[in-house]
């Protein structure tokens, strides 16, 4: 009888281990063959350009990083804008030379690295963009400081060309570009000081600049940091996104390397996401929460100022990563954090389902708390209007009102518009009659769904900043 038991349970066992492997077999071949039906891959996913900077290309400086950008961009029109041939032609295809979204279009291509020299300054700063984005990101904020400083816009490696250069580049490739920028900025200033803008990305390869020096012992490069929407920490389902492009590699299928793939109507932004883009994020944050876990007070203390503005509803990061990896390590109230929280008016908030500043609330009283907090929220005595509370240690210490106030019809800032102001020609809100391009913040539509090249849940994200005066008048502060 015994005997007969543990035969049966073994019996058990091996039918619910094989039933587990199947199923999870089954799971699989589902997964891929939808990300297999997806829209076919074109040339700018495929196409692999060779004058891309990697760590290992042996620049030593970065005017030869410039040298090779422009090899860059002369492989670029010669492997596809001059051979690339639509079957229907598009009007808002990047790729397509004289489409509405064709960057050559525009006074500047805000593809590429930009300089700004003045002699008569007395500080420079280094501007550095996002994931998938390109100069352009910080375009208006560098146009705001032109004539007060030594700019320079760094185009991130894989960026401003193609979306195939997401998927082969790695987090110290982007690291490495920066270092070449940083010392090139420092030699031009000589003893005058360098601050850094970060957005997105940008902000954890800066900060991931200055935690390395620390780490080695040697002195910040940097007077000061001033991050926006900066990627400090991820959702926890970044940490899985790797393994989509492995069973790609696996199996022979493209397709698995792509999160999204989608119409290339921006002419400064890649709308096709590689998965490899989304790893090589997570991979540099969670570097950098390792560093500053290590360190002691003494290095702590050794970090420049910071300056962080962030959107409490943020799709892309965690808002919550940038309290808990980076702020409560921050020993001194030289840092400032500002968080927009939503437009809390009286229709937003019955139709809030998640009240986001219930889960961080409970960060600042339940970690430490020497820096500046600014929450920018709604004032209750104004329509729409909103005021600064700024807390130090947890308490309230003052109320400044201001000026601005929430646009109607929108009810939150979004990870992608802190660095664009209501002006901006591609996506601020107001038409600009003489423009022969793409003008995508009047890319808001109604009708039926399924018929639109640009998706509805991109067209309704926020992609300009309504409070973009205040970070102007923050940062010109900051570096004062």
């Amino acid at each position: 009888m015994k005997a007969i038991v543990i035969g049966s349970t073994k019996h058990l066992l091996f039918f619910a281990l094989y039933g587990f492997i199947g199923s999870i077999l089954v799971l699989i071949a589902t997964a891929v063959w939808l990300l297999n039906a997806r829209s076919e891959l074109d040339v700018w996913h495929t196409t692999h350009l060779q004058s891309e900077y990697h760590q290992q290309s042996g620049l030593n400086n970065f005017s030869e990083y410039l040298e090779l950008e422009n090899k860059l961009f002369a492989e670029l029109d010669s492997k596809v804008y001059q051979k690339y041939t639509a079957k229907v032609p598009s009007p808002i295809n990047r790729f397509e030379s004289g489409s509405l979204s064709d960057p050559n279009l525009w006074d500047i291509n805000w593809n590429r690295s930009f300089e700004w020299k003045n002699p008569q300054a007395d500080h420079g700063i280094l501007f550095i963009h996002g994931m998938s984005d390109s100069p352009y990101a910080i375009s208006n904020l560098a146009q705001q400081f032109k004539s007060s400083a030594h700019v320079l816009g760094l185009r991130l490696p894989g960026h401003g060309t193609i979306p195939a250069g997401l998927t082969e580049i790695t987090w110290p490739d982007l690291a490495s570009a920066v270092s070449l920028a940083t010392k090139h900025m420092k030699a031009e200033l000589g003893d005058k000081p360098l601050y850094v803008v970060g957005f997105s990305t940008g902000a954890a390869l800066a900060l991931n600049y200055d935690l390395e020096s620390i780490a080695l012992d040697k002195p910040s490069e940097y007077e000061g940091m001033i991050f926006l929407s900066p990627a400090i920490g991820l959702p926890p389902i970044a940490a899985g996104a790797i393994w989509q492009a492995r069973l790609g590699r696996l199996l022979s299928q493209e397709k698995l390397f792509w999160n999204s793939i989608e119409v290339e109507y921006d002419p400064f932004k890649y709308i096709s996401f590689a998965v490899n883009a989304g790893d090589v994020v997570y991979q540099l944050a969670e570097r950098n929460h390792v560093l500053i876990q290590q360190f002691d007070q003494q290095k702590l203390a050794q970090i420049p100022p910071i300056l962080t503005f962030q959107s409490i509803a943020d799709d892309t990061v965690s808002t919550n990563a940038v309290v808990e990896h980076l702020y409560q390590y921050l020993p001194s109230e030289k840092h400032g954090l500002v968080i927009f929280d939503i437009n809390r008016n009286r229709n937003n908030h019955q139709l809030i389902t998640k009240d986001l500043l219930n889960e961080m609330g409970p960060l600042w009283l339940n970690l430490p708390m020497e820096y500046q907090l600014s929450l920018i929220e709604n004032d209750e005595q104004t329509e729409h209007g909103v005021h600064e509370k700024i807390y130090r240690n947890s308490e309230s210490i003052a109320t400044v009102d201001m000026s601005l106030k929430w646009p109607l019809g929108v009810y939150s800032l979004s990870h992608v518009a802190l660095p664009f102001p209501e002006s901006d020609p591609l996506y601020g809100p107001h038409f600009q009659k003489n423009s022969q391009h793409i003008q995508i913040g009047q890319a808001i539509f109604t009708g039926e769904r399924g018929l639109f090249g640009i998706p509805a849940a991109e067209m309704l994200r926020q992609k300009w900043n309504p409070f973009y005066p205040y970070i102007i008048e923050r940062m010109e502060s900051f570096i004062d």
